[in-house]
């Protein structure tokens, strides 16, 4: 039995000096499958899908763009999965899908659009804006019936730069980067504004439609609980979240594409009801803690 405590002491110390691959961390740049000595610059860092320069920046690169659209999460050993595993860390890498069609598939309420046109970052004073706006237009430009569609990925804690950095000078890393996904940020400051969002579309006698990954509205469902149906275009869904993953994608060997999951609904007032009314803890397990608290001073 000692020899064989050592012996796995021995393998897992040489297990965490072993060099970690940086496509171990990140999924794709630019929409492509991160693989090492990519060069973003080639392309003059534009993105596919919204046929201009990436967005994104990251501080270690000045006015640069950070093209990196998806991570990978999971520890080294683990088996991975695309659809499980493969996360989108930039709302744009969506754009790959046809989802003005897919929204009014899935979630036109209304009768079928004559001129369905897209508008993009509409604002209002006391509301705030929205990514897109799918609104039916008449022959004199004005406007019928109409849904908003809002895009979110997930942000992240810790940073992928170095494995981004290592990939462009096709090396390994000595050891994974330290990064995570901020489920709690999307869960606090994006399903916050859909209530409020919602709550003026209900009385617009509209939907939003959420348009996010699996993934994230997964972490969204195991804090808050609330009412869901598959039936989108009933008159009391006025939120509808329409969700992804990435499979492999069978037409691009060795690429992934978006996937619709699924398209489930529900109302402004169901999840304001679960985020604010959760059920307490019970009053002796509070006096712990204020114990513990004390016992510390």
């Amino acid at each position: 039995m000692r020899l064989r405590a050592a012996t796995f002491r021995s393998i897992s110390s040489v297990d965490c000096c072993m060099p970690f691959k940086p496509e171990d961390a990140i999924g794709e740049v630019l929409g492509q499958r991160a693989e090492k000595a990519i060069d973003p610059s080639l392309a003059g860092f534009v993105c596919p899908y919204i046929e201009t320069e990436c967005p994104k920046r990251s501080t270690n690169l000045g006015t640069e763009p950070y093209p990196v659209c998806t991570l990978w999460r999971g520890s080294r050993g683990q088996p991975r999965s695309t659809e499980r595993d493969l996360i989108c860390v930039c709302p744009k890498r969506f754009y790959q899908v046809d989802w003005l069609q897919e929204v009014i598939e899935h979630c036109w309420p209304f009768d079928p659009p004559r001129n369905a046109m897209i508008a993009s970052e509409v604002k209002m004073a006391g509301f705030g804006n929205v990514d897109f706006v799918i609104a039916d237009r008449g022959d004199s430009g004005e406007i019928g019936n109409f849904l908003s569609v809002e895009l979110q990925a997930v942000d992240i804690t810790g940073s992928a730069y170095t494995a981004y950095e290592a990939l462009r000078s096709a090396h390994d890393l000595p050891k994974r980067p330290t990064y995570g996904f901020n489920w709690d940020n999307v869960y606090k400051r994006y399903i916050t504004q859909l209530v409020r969002k919602g709550y003026f579309h209900h009385h617009w006698g509209t939907k939003i439609v959420a348009v996010i990954q699996d993934q994230v509205y997964q972490s969204v469902l195991e804090k808050a609980d609330f009412m869901r149906t598959p039936n989108v275009k009933d008159k009391t869904v006025n939120i509808v979240f329409m969700t992804y993953v990435f499979e492999d994608d069978p037409d691009n060997s060795g690429q992934f594409r978006p996937k619709l999951e699924r398209v489930e609904g529900t109302s402004h007032a169901s999840l304001q009801s679960a985020i604010m009314y959760k059920e307490a803890p019970t009053i002796d397990e509070f006096k712990k803690r204020i114990a513990n608290a004390l016992g510390r001073r």
